[in-house]
């Protein structure tokens, strides 16, 4: 969508925030985000958090602060980069303090507004608190939030700045946690090439292989990776094998249910080409090896996921079709947005 046009938007979402929902052109705003039209409503409940101007970049400058952990090395944004979909790629699993190595790989933050369980096994169920297991465990910024609390209160910015937001400067764990979320609900993507083309917007059309590929996507993974979301936010056993060097079931440790072995988090597919390495445990690092496992690697076992029961046959150009496809949801007005960038003083 043109530049003026995205203007247009974000004035009439300033102009009249005392509607819910507003519909401008391709889009609706609701609450205090906007939807491109054709989404689901979004599960976040924007009543208990609404974002504002100094909530957001309090959340921000947060997030890309390493003051969290407990020797103030590592920040949030250390594994959620924004040019990689705020995931991380340098390495499988996410790094800690002290060069310490997470058990899983860091996901990508993008379109939380519509996620209502967290992380790889549904572990959190909302956002506010997603915050806490990266600050708090051990093998990441290992720290504790009265510590967190502790810092920022000696902060004279920070003081000022949750004044301004909150219209008291005393810092509390509710505060904090809002802050942050105010920044993370907002990291919104929906204007890559795919987009544009499902609004029919002017004079942007798939190419044939994109096309094909397209068809491809639609038969064969769309039952998991819902469009327009390109996820259906459930979580399945999709056959990986268990990594030779460590035993991770993922939502079984969660819901102690057998039924539950193996089952991990559908990832979206927006920003696919760069948010690799993929699968919880970051084993591959290109998208044919992804293809390729799925194709040809997958482990049958009871808990597979019933979309996956069925083999997925491709050819080598079908593959390569596919791929062209997945490329098209790369959205650099997001991946390079320098409202999501670091805070520049």
């Amino acid at each position: 969508m043109k530049r003026n046009k995205l203007s247009l938007v974000v004035l009439l979402l300033l102009a009249c925030s005392f509607l819910s929902l507003k519909k401008v052109e391709n889009f609706v705003f609701y609450e205090d985000i906007i939807v491109p039209k054709g989404w689901p409503k979004p599960v976040y409940d924007f009543k208990k958090n609404k974002i504002t101007k100094e909530g957001f970049t309090l959340g921000r400058q947060l997030f890309y602060d390493p003051i969290l952990s407990r020797d103030s090395t590592i920040s949030c944004s250390s594994c959620h980069l924004q040019y990689t979909g705020f995931a991380h790629t340098d390495h499988a699993l996410s790094h800690g303090i002290e060069g310490r190595i997470g058990a899983r790989n860091a996901m990508p933050l993008m379109n939380l507004a519509w996620t209502k369980l967290f992380h790889w096994d549904g572990g959190v169920q909302n956002l506010e608190a997603q915050p806490i297991n990266p600050i708090t465990n051990s093998q990441e910024m290992d720290n504790t939030l009265l510590d967190v609390l502790k810092k920022l209160n000696h902060s004279h910015k920070y003081k000022k700045m949750f004044y301004n937001t909150f219209g008291d400067s005393i810092v509390t764990t509710k505060k904090l946690l809002q802050a942050i979320a105010q920044f993370t609900v907002s990291l919104q993507t929906y204007n890559s090439k795919y987009d544009k083309i499902m609004r029919h917007e002017k004079d942007i059309f798939f190419t044939n292989q994109e096309e094909n590929g397209h068809q491809l996507f639609e038969r064969n993974c769309e039952s998991c990776h819902k469009e327009p979301l390109l996820t259906n936010n459930n979580f399945v056993d999709n056959g990986l094998p268990l990594d030779k060097d460590y035993n991770d079931y993922g939502r079984l440790k969660i819901t102690q249910n057998p039924r539950d072995s193996f089952n991990f988090r559908v990832p979206t597919l927006r920003n696919i080409e760069f948010t690799y390495p993929y699968m919880h445990d970051g084993r591959f690092m290109k998208l044919r090896d992804v293809i390729n496992f799925y194709t040809d690697g997958k482990i049958k076992r009871k808990t597979l996921a019933r979309e996956l029961q069925k083999p997925i046959v491709l050819s080598e150009n079908e593959k390569k079709d596919l791929i062209a496809f997945l490329l098209t949801l790369t959205d650099k007005e997001f991946l390079f947005n320098p409202k999501y960038s670091y805070p520049k003083e």
